[in-house]
């Protein structure tokens, strides 16, 4: 995974996808703990019916099926766009002409380095050979019943996927 530029700090845990920091506290005492990452995308896409794609997983941190936007981390040596591209053909099997930029956040700048990449894109098509690309484990769903009626199911409960929603609705590119 391609990590965002590590903060000064002592590395106290460390994994293939992330590491555990202690930083030292600006006015001294015990150090603060932050969670140091890849920068990862998350995907805003509608089909050509004007359909959202969203994927449905297991989630071990939920302890169950979520229904999500699709989204990944940008892995070493890929630009964000070319991680948006990947993961929608890799959970969708779907691909776009072009994708825009909606947004660039933080999910929470009291203990992660890493970003969140928001990208919008329209009139999404099932890429040729789709399906041998897809990754196991994640069901495609073409959601029609709109924003509102989304944000009230009970499994998309992700702060992420809410922020790139409103990250889109405030572009213009959904409505309620």
């Amino acid at each position: 995974m391609s990590f965002p530029q590590r903060p000064a700090g002592e590395i106290v845990f460390q994994t293939p996808w992330f590491e555990i920091l202690a930083t030292p506290a600006p006015a001294g005492g015990p150090p603060f703990y932050v969670l140091h990452s890849s920068d990862f995308v998350v995907l805003v896409v509608l089909n050509q019916r004007g359909e959202l794609l969203l994927v449905r997983q297991y989630r071990p941190g939920a302890g169950s099926l979520t229904l999500e936007l699709p989204a990944g981390h940008v892995e070493a040596g890929e630009t964000p766009e070319q991680t948006a591209r990947k993961e929608l053909l890799e959970e969708t099997g779907y691909e776009v002409d072009a994708f825009e930029l909606l947004a660039v956040m933080s999910p929470s700048n009291a203990r992660f380095t890493n970003r969140m990449w928001c990208y919008f894109a329209a009139n999404a098509r099932p890429a040729p050979h789709a399906e041998a690309q897809r990754e196991a484990g994640i069901e495609l769903v073409c959601y029609g019943d709109g924003v509102r009626a989304l944000t009230a199911e009970k499994t998309f409960a992700s702060a992420g996927n809410w922020a790139a929603l409103l990250a889109a609705l405030r572009a213009g590119k959904l409505s309620l």
